[in-house]
This record gives structure tokens, sequence and C-alpha cells, in this order.
């Protein structure tokens, strides 16, 4: 089966995370501070925290900024963790609408849903594609608001020549698997605020003042067992094998964001004659996609998905709207636009790695099908 997601790395990792085992430290150390620089250098952050995943950092990053008790304006169109991180923290989610064509929140209909209640907007770059950052903040700054950006599938993505995840005041990645930088696992909160980078530090292990590397890499007279705890913090640090593979796969980025982008534009200019197959496209303020997944719509996903499948060709849907579980069914906001649309969405395979004849196998099965 052509998968729908394959991670993208080569004898390069192999080399790094060699390198980390055969140093005999191989928790949080010296590769995590490395790769957490050169993150916030190439966001265009002052400061980034390495997690062990973008639910830990969603979890982290609401919890700094204080929204126990509030209501927080979300999108539906995203995976569960966006919205659980909302009720980790003590808040209650309110579904905002999002655009039929981007699958991204629709910026123009969060004021109408902000109350006295209302302390946070949380945005989704849905497959790499940038939200409407300008229209947000707006209403964030009318509101005295926090925003936190959900960049999961934004890694390298541009808005408006600025990278997602440097835009609002909390911005959470995911280096999963299958998402554009791959650690295996992890995650990583970036922010400008120096306050707010000092609780996430003690947060992300246990409340701890000092790590165990620091205390030993700041005496010079070897190392030190001592250090306090100063509120209750999580075990979701980052790992230096994890980061061994984010500092390789950060300087492979835009190379292999770019060969997303070919594979995506390829798809589009032979699905565009088709008729009835609606392509993801680039809004003017996208300057850049990051170009995580390619998701068409399509009146007969489910009969797609299985002739595909017969074919020998994954395909999958991203997402059942989140307002649409049990749990969060007795939450406030109408979604008309995302009830309707999610039925049509299909994501077709998408990685750097994809052969040459698997995409003219992907794009000839989607033709024959429609036709």
């Amino acid at each position: 089966m052509i998968p729908v997601f394959k991670p993208c790395m080569d004898d390069r990792e192999v080399e790094a995370v060699t390198e980390v085992l055969k140093s005999g430290w191989i928790g949080l150390g010296p590769k995590t501070g490395e790769f957490e620089d050169k993150f916030a250098k190439y966001i265009g952050v002052k400061y980034a925290v390495g997690v062990n995943s973008a639910t830990a950092a969603l979890h982290l990053g609401m919890m700094v900024l204080g929204l126990e008790g509030s209501e927080v304006i979300t999108t539906p169109m995203t995976f569960i963790s966006t919205n659980h991180a909302i009720l980790y923290n003590g808040a209650v989610p309110v579904f905002c609408d999002i655009e039929e064509d981007s699958l991204n929140i629709d910026a123009s209909k969060i004021e109408a849903l902000v109350t006295k209640k209302t302390k946070a907007i949380v945005v989704v770059h849905y497959g790499g594609y940038s939200v409407d950052m300008d229209k947000v903040n707006s209403v964030a700054k009318k509101h005295d608001l926090k925003v936190i950006e959900d960049a999961a599938h934004g890694c390298g993505g541009e808005y408006r020549g600025r990278k997602l995840g440097s835009l609002a005041d909390i911005g959470c990645f995911s280096f999963h698997a299958v998402k554009n930088l791959s650690t295996g696992e992890g995650g990583m909160i970036t922010t400008n605020d120096e306050a707010l980078y000092k609780k996430l530090i003690k947060l992300r292990w246990m409340g701890i003042t000092k790590d165990t590397w620091s205390r030993g890499s700041e005496d010079s007279k070897g190392y030190s067992w001592y250090y306090n705890v100063e509120g209750v913090g999580y075990k979701y640090h980052m790992s230096d094998i994890a980061a061994s593979l984010g500092i390789v796969q950060l300087g492979k980025i835009d190379v292999t964001n770019s060969k997303r982008k070919e594979i995506s534009e390829r798809y589009s200019k032979a699905f565009l004659g088709a008729g009835g197959i609606e392509v993801p496209k680039a809004k003017e303020y996208m300057s850049k996609p990051s170009c995580h997944n390619y998701v068409i719509k399509i009146g007969k996903r489910d009969e797609l998905n299985k002739f595909l499948k017969d074919r020998g060709i994954s395909s999958s849907v991203h997402y059942i709207p989140n307002n649409h579980y049990d749990m969060y069914k007795s939450c406030r906001g109408k979604t008309p636009v995302c009830d309707t649309v999610w039925k049509r969405i299909l994501t077709l395979p998408l990685y750097p790695d994809l052969k040459d004849e698997e995409i003219k196998l992907i794009i000839d099965s989607v033709l024959e099908f429609q036709k």
C-alpha cells in the first residue's frame, strides 16, 4: 500500500542518533538546547521549549496563559489534542465554524462568539495553510484575548512572509512521525514572552528549578544534586535522541516542504480539469504553505476511499469534526459549514519520498474514479 504519510529520513538522522547514543547522555541535555536555539531562530521568535508532543505543548502553552474557568474559541476541524488541551486546563471550548475552502477557522465569525468569559482563541493552520491572522489578532486585541497557534501542520509555513508559530502569544508544533519535521514523537512551544518562557521551562520538567544537565554542566566542581521545586509540573521534556533527529530535520525542512509543494501542484493541475473535484488553494496571505497534507473535496468520498484502497493506495479523512464526538456535543457554537463539508474531504498521499510512478498511479486512479 502507498501510505498517506511517511517520514523522510536518511543516513544523516541515523548518524545523529548514533552520536547521541555513544555520548552516554540521551535524555534532556545539550542537543535539546541546541535544537531549541536553532528552532527559535528559524521560526523568528526569542524562545523555544522542547517537549515530548504537540499535546504537551498545547497543554502547557494554555496553562501559562491562565485559562482556567474561561471559554476558549476554537475550531472543530482538528485533531482532538487541540480541544482536549482546553479541557486539561479547566476551560470550555466554544466552536467557531470554518471556511469551506481552506477548512480553517473562519476569522470573520469569531467576534460574535466572544462573551465576558472568553479569554483566548486557538487557531489551527489546517494542512499548513495559514489562518487569517490579521483578523484573528485584531479581534483578540479589541477584546483583550490571548491567541494560541496550533502549528502542528505548519512547520516551515508562512503568513505574509512570517513563519507560522511566530504570530501569537504562544505557538505549538508537532514533531510526530508523520509531520513535516519529525522526531518520531515530540513537540515545541514558541513565544517572545520571557516570563512565559521561564514558566514553561519549569513546567515541562516537573516544576524543578534546574534540569539534570544544568545541574551537571553549570558546576565546575562536578555534578550538583541540589534543586528546588516551585510548583506542580509535568514529565513533558524532550530527549536528546529526539532533538538530534530534530536538528537534522530542521536543516532539511525547506527542501522537503518544496517537494511537498511540487507534488501538491502536480495533483492540482491534474484534478482541476476533471470536474467535481475541489483542490487546496492558497489565499493571498498564505505566502508559503507548508503543504502538510493534500485534501480534496469530492461528492462520493467514501466510495473513492474504497476505490483507491483496491488499487493499493491509502487515503484518509482529516478530521471528523470534534463537536461530533459525544463528549463535545454540548459545547456552544454552531458549525453548519463544517458539518457539511467534512463529508466530502479526503486526504491523499503526500510526503517528499513519494515516487514519480506512485504519484502517477494516484492521479490516474482518482481521475478514473471520477470519470
